[in-house]
């Protein structure tokens, strides 16, 4: 039996008694804890807790929005760039020589290694902790075209989509869904203590939050 195997097992008993039909709303959970520390401005603090972790933070309107992820993909020299389903068609009217590469479940990780760029919305973001979530749903993609692409561009409508704390932003999400959450560049330091980026997922994540 695989790794894989062995915990689908556990969890399959671990629901063995739980009711057909049952979600997580005909159960209600207290949650009597301090939810959050409601910072004076949610987008503000997301923006410093974003550079804590040295992603690039960008600001526009809608209508600045597809010149300045043009602007970042020129700037990186992006010659190809895969496009989720269901990305707005107009993020992307702006980056004129870019080839679009759509996501599709037939690419490999080698396929998308070869991608420079890779674009996305979110689900949700989170200001106390500077985390973006992402669910898979349109415009976001697998999980793997956001860690494999060197380059991550994520586009944060603001302040639809921002919450002050992981339990507003709990509520905003299907469990069920394939979640991604990200704080930043991958990186690690776990090599003598010297952080070391791009060690999971993209080196460089540039985050436009965009004014809605």
């Amino acid at each position: 039996m695989s790794g894989r195997e062995e915990v689908l097992r556990r969890v399959r008993r671990a629901l063995a008694d739980v009711p057909a039909g049952e979600t997580p709303a005909d159960v209600p959970v207290p949650r009597d804890y301090l939810r959050g520390h409601s910072p004076a401005d949610p987008v503000e603090t997301l923006a410093e807790r974003l550079m804590d972790y040295r992603a690039v933070v960008r600001r526009t309107d809608g209508a600045g929005l597809p010149a300045l992820i043009a602007r970042l993909l020129a700037a990186r020299g992006t010659r190809t760039v895969v496009v989720p389903a269901g990305l707005p068609a107009g993020w992307l009217s702006a980056a004129d020589g870019v080839e679009r590469v759509p996501d599709s479940a037939g690419q490999t990780p080698h396929d998308l290694d070869a991608v420079d760029s890779v674009v996305t919305g979110c689900a949700v973001a989170i200001a106390e902790t500077g985390t973006i979530v992402l669910d898979g749903g349109p415009g976001q993609g697998r999980r793997r075209v956001t860690l494999v692409p060197d380059h991550h561009v994520c586009v944060v409508r603001v302040p639809d989509q921002v919450v002050g704390s992981v339990p507003g932003a709990l509520e905003r999400l299907v469990p069920s869904r394939p979640l991604t959450w990200i704080s930043g560049p991958s990186a690690t330091s776990d090599i003598e203590l010297s952080r070391v980026e791009g060690v999971h997922g993209p080196r460089t994540l540039e985050v436009i939050l965009v004014s809605m």
